[in-house]
């Protein structure tokens, strides 16, 4: 005769939580291991570095701020800053026409604007700057095109900077107070 736990997977008494998947190792699992079993509901951890994405056809007017990697492939008119170790990508497709922060920079397509790359800017083949480049690494690849100012290298420290020039206005104003001194005593 039939009964009502026959019917139960196996293993699964009456009063038990429902069944959880054991945890995946996303790097033993193959491409077609998923697609053969898409009603396993497995959460794959993400890449550190996945990018978002503006995706061709997407075009933004303003700022754009962010603390992840991002590929722009649309178009983005105003100000793009990243934060931390970002690095902003633009695609072959991509247009912007604005001020441009990141720790790495990559071109591929048309950047208008100042472009700052904290670590290094690279231009591909395909890529096109009109601006200003600042950056401690550039890399051009035969064929990109580059207009305007460009300023590479490793910059000075500013903290010794503002030391030699606190000391020079100091010994100036020092060489003033004595020519005074010395002018008002004869």
């Amino acid at each position: 005769m039939w009964k009502k736990e026959d019917s139960k997977p196996e293993g699964i008494s009456g009063n038990a939580a429902p069944p959880v998947a054991p945890p995946v190792n996303s790097a033993t699992l193959s491409g077609t291991a998923l697609a053969s079993a898409p009603s396993l509901s497995v959460a794959l951890p993400a890449s550190s570095r996945a990018a978002a994405c503006i995706s061709q056809g997407i075009k933004i007017k303003g700022e754009v701020m962010g603390s992840e990697d991002l590929f722009v492939d649309g178009v983005v008119e105003g100000k793009l800053s990243l934060t931390t170790n970002c690095c902003l990508t633009i695609g072959p497709n991509g247009s912007v026409k604005a001020d441009v922060s990141a720790r790495e920079v990559i071109v591929r397509g048309k950047i208008e604007g100042k472009v700052t790359g904290r670590d290094r800017v690279q231009l591909w083949s395909t890529g096109q700057v009109t601006g200003e480049v600042q950056t401690d690494r550039l890399s051009i690849e035969d064929g990109a095109l580059l207009r305007g100012r460009v300023e590479a290298g490793r910059q000075p420290n500013k903290t010794s900077e503002i030391k030699a020039s606190a000391a020079t206005a100091t010994g100036k104003a020092a060489d003033a107070t004595s020519l005074n001194s010395g002018t008002a005593a004869d």
